[in-house]
């Protein structure tokens, strides 16, 4: 059994995928067909990379040096020999 459905593409790629199936002596059809089954037969992607929250939530905030300092000052000493 198939099912006819319609499906949207950019003008693009349709026109690559029509001049790729040509070139095989293949339909669009059997060229669409072909890409689904691969997609499908390969595992699926790693989940997407989750930064853990390193927060530090200790008291009494910034340490006495830097009471009073404003972020330039703090953000300059935290790379300071790193290049930035």
């Amino acid at each position: 059994m198939t099912i006819k459905t319609t499906i949207e593409l950019p003008e693009p790629l349709f026109v690559q995928a029509k001049r790729y199936a040509a070139e095989r002596s293949m339909t669009l059809k059997a060229l669409i067909e072909q890409g689904l089954r691969g997609a499908m037969a390969r595992p699926p992607e790693s989940a997407p990379f989750v930064l853990h929250d390193a927060s530090f939530r200790g008291k009494g905030g910034y340490t006495p040096e830097f009471e009073s300092a404003r972020w330039e000052q703090v953000r300059d000493v935290a790379y300071e020999g790193r290049g930035a």
